[in-house]
């Protein structure tokens, strides 16, 4: 018999825990959940309450048939999956179906792996807690509802294999409406002026850098100024000295944890969670999916001691920050070191990237403020009304900034805030220049996959444990990219004033250039505005954000979730219905104009890889003409004028080896066609620009490529060549590849050699490996009786709960 069984979510997490139990405790690993909805049919028993009718995926019935005989030979079976809601799911799905004795079953849950939290836990064990069962159900079945129901009706409306969902299709709405903020935006010039004054304090020339408090709209505004400024002296007016503060950010949560990594770290959403997950099974850090900003009072201990220690009890302010965000779940710790005496640990460089950010957020967070004084010199003139303000920034004490600085998505640079020289009032100052610098006003910036997740949070959608998969989701459906934007040059003007004479200049930026960033694809645009007009509610921000509190009332055991459905299902079902029979089908095309050559009408469109140009009608005599758009233009704003650019493609370069260079665009993008070869062009390179000369060095540093790769080919038989690969040379021949032997130099093989290297392993035996394989595929049917077997016991067993 086996006394104690704990079944955990992963390998590593059951790897940690091992550690801290004794011999009478087995733990094993479930893989996450062993049982889901249908991905093939709807799964949810509409008439009979919603009730969901799960099944056990194929690749996790022997993963199934083996946790049931420990768990039949257990004393006591401990369920130890996370303590969220979709862990609290895994441990009932598990009791379910394993037909669990529930006199048998005991429920732990533990924000962090220390032997600590697990002997705790143990000794406070509970029963599984339906009510955030039910929550997690009801977000999967109403999410398998829309999904559902929508994804067909847009297979039927805008373009097959697409699909929808609940809290994605919102996440697009936001990328979409970003990127037409973006599109309408017209950017305005404005003048900014700055000065450089001096003064001589105890045989030492000071400078004073300063800026002008009001903008001038015109040149000619700046320039009128600049005229008032000739001859002009200026003073010392007024100095304003004050003392201020800087508190630290509280401790990470789930959605913090995401937009610092992001900032800091380079890391993706999805990559944070990830080594975040790997942290917590290592028991580094305690549960990564929290919205709460709490610390246990151990940890505020801990990071006193700390504190204390490592920089002085001056540096120590002990904190309990209370979590803001509006429907908080449960009250999990804030994302901390489960030690906060290691300040490092042992693991991968991302690992101790991550970790290193958590443990220095914590400390921070009990840290005593950064004590600052701020000073304002005001700097005038009789001449002119307009007021010069030179601003420093003196820290007096540095307090938690000795350790960490939070970020933002807008950090500057402010150079000029620094030490600012002892003057007093009525100071005369020496004017070394004054200038006049042309800036515009900034577009609405795209979102970065963290302030994504800020917007969401700040709208009240979704909860930690989704923020990760509506990203991954949208993009993998390729409704969103995440990318570059390459910049654009743009010229701006600069006026200066030097010894009472004006000099004008003007200068190149570049502007635009964006890094990381998600934008949306055409099918995406389409897609979103048929939803928008069609499913306008479902869309709604305030309206997803109430389904996110219905979901915490049925945690709460407030409402009952099946109720919530039904509401939701009524009218949603009808509104599907009705728009199958009276929405149009919509295909994102448009006309663009007449092509003044052929007559022809141009139309922009959405084809099956992408956005196209149309030239011509769908006749039955004479097909239309086609051709892809490039990367970056997209339907909804290209023109006649690009569009009759890209109609002058394929064009002839000229001749190469007395062969045609051809440049066009294809499936895969542009493309140099050339003796029956195609050449990729590369990033940087535009298809409608692109030179002779430019095609070639594209060519030949392919074929330069090429020529390392191919040691050796056959003019009597092309389709065997001796290649050079990653692990060294090997013979490929008919999409196969062969070892070369060792007494063997490859570049020496006749073709005769080869056919003998393939024939000599064509006539190999199978080894005993491959046949066991073989064996193994003869009884695959059993298995699959057995399996089918078991799925409508799990299905009787849901229904009769």
């Amino acid at each position: 018999m086996i006394k104690n069984l704990v079944i955990v979510e992963s390998p590593a997490k059951a790897k940690t825990i091992e550690k801290f139990l004794g011999n009478d405790f087995i733990v094993k690993s479930c893989f996450g959940h062993i049982r889901d909805l249908s991905k093939k049919e709807l799964s949810v028993d509409i008439k009979n309450g919603f009730l969901p009718q799960y099944e056990i995926p194929t690749d996790k019935k022997k993963l199934v048939d083996e946790l049931g005989k420990y768990a039949k030979e257990a004393q006591t079976v401990w369920l130890a999956s996370d303590e969220d809601r979709e862990g609290e799911a895994i441990s009932w799905h598990l009791a379910e179906a394993l037909n669990l004795d529930t006199a048998k079953v005991k429920r732990i849950a533990f924000h962090e792996i220390t032997k600590t939290a697990i002997l705790e836990a143990i000794e406070n064990p509970r029963t599984i807690n339906i009510n955030l069962v039910d929550a997690q159900q009801a977000r999967r079945v109403l999410d398998r509802l829309v999904g559902y129901e929508l994804s067909p009706l847009l297979w039927k409306k805008v373009r097959p294999a697409l699909s929808a969902g609940r809290v994605q299709s919102v996440a697009v709405r936001l990328i979409v409406e970003r990127e037409e903020e973006i599109r309408n935006f017209t950017s305005v010039s404005f003048f900014r002026g700055g000065a450089i004054f001096n003064i001589m304090i105890d045989g030492k020339c000071n400078k004073i850098k300063a800026e002008l408090s009001n903008r001038f709209k015109t040149k000619a505004e700046a320039e009128d100024f600049l005229k008032r400024c000739v001859g002009a002296e200026f003073w010392v007016k007024d100095i304003e000295t004050k003392p201020a503060k800087k508190s630290p950010a509280p401790p990470f949560i789930t959605s913090t944890l995401q937009q610092d990594a992001s900032r800091k770290l380079g890391f993706s959403v999805s990559k944070t969670m990830m080594i975040a997950q790997q942290l917590y099974e290592l028991g580094k850090i305690t549960y990564m999916r929290t919205d709460s900003v709490n610390l246990s009072n151990m940890a505020l201990s801990m990071a006193k001691k700390e504190i204390e220690t490592t920089f002085g009890s001056e540096y120590v302010k002990i904190r309990n920050y209370k979590t803001k965000s509006k429907g908080a779940q449960e009250a999990h710790e804030a994302i901390r070191p489960t030690y906060i005496n290691n300040q490092t640990i042992e693991g991968t460089n991302d690992q101790k990237k991550l970790y290193d950010l958590i443990w220095k957020r914590t400390i921070a967070s009990q840290m005593s403020d950064s004590e600052i004084e701020k000073t304002n010199i005001s700097i005038s003139s009789p001449s002119v009304k307009e007021i010069f303000v030179a601003t420093g920034e003196v820290i007096k004490f540095d307090g938690f900034l000795k350790v960490y600085f939070e970020s933002t998505d807008d950090d500057e640079e402010e150079n000029n805030k620094g030490m600012l020289p002892p003057v007093k009032p009525g100071d005369k100052l020496e004017r070394e220049e004054i200038s006049m610098t042309e800036r515009f006003t900034l577009q609405p910036p795209r979102y970065t996959e963290a302030s994504l997740v800020k917007k969401l949070e700040e709208l009240g959608i979704g909860r930690p444990s989704t923020y990760a998969p509506i990203i991954s989701t949208i993009q993998k459906r390729e409704y969103v990219v995440l990318g570059n934007k390459d910049g654009v040059e743009r010229i701006y003007y600069q006026m200066f004033l030097r010894n009472d004479t004006i000099s004008e200049t003007h200068k190149t930026e570049t502007v635009g250039y964006e890094k990381a960033k998600l934008s949306p694809t055409d099918i995406g645009i389409l897609v979103n505005n048929f939803l928008k007009e069609n499913f306008g509610d479902i869309l709604d921000y305030n309206f997803t954000a109430s389904v996110e509190l219905e979901f915490d009332e049925i945690a709460e055991g407030k409402k009952v979730w099946n109720v919530m459905i039904k509401d939701f299902y009524k009218n949603f079902h009808i509104k599907v219905d009705e728009t199958q029979k009276t929405a149009k089908k919509v295909s994102g095309s448009r006309m663009l104009g007449v092509d003044s050559v052929t007559g022809k009408n141009i139309y922009v469109k959405l084809g099956k890889f992408g956005g196209m140009i149309q030239l011509g009608e769908n006749a039955d005599d004479v097909k239309p003409r086609f051709v892809g758009l490039l990367k970056g233009q997209s339907i909804d704003n290209i023109t006649l004028k690009d569009a009759l650019a890209l109609l002058s493609l394929p064009r002839n370069l000229g001749k190469y080896e007395n062969e045609d260079v051809v440049v066009g665009v294809g499936r895969f993008g542009p493309y140099i066609r050339h003796k029956g070869k195609f050449y990729s062009i590369k990033k940087g390179d535009n298809p409608l620009e692109i030179s002779l000369p430019r095609s070639i060095e594209i060519m030949e540093g392919k074929q330069t490529k090429s020529d390392k790769y191919i040691i050796k080919e056959f003019a009597e038989n092309s389709e065997i060549r001796v290649l050079n690969g990653r692990y060294g040379p090997y013979i490929s021949a008919m999409k196969k590849n062969y070892k070369i032997p060792k007494e063997k130099e490859p570049k020496d093989l006749t073709l005769q050699d080869c056919l003998d290297v393939i024939n000599q392993v064509g006539e190999k035996e199978p080894s005993k490996k491959t046949a066991v394989k073989k064996n193994k595929t003869k009884k695959a049917p059993k298995k699959k009786t057995v399996g089918k077997a078991k799925k409508s016991t799990a299905k009787k067993a849901k229904t009769t709960r």
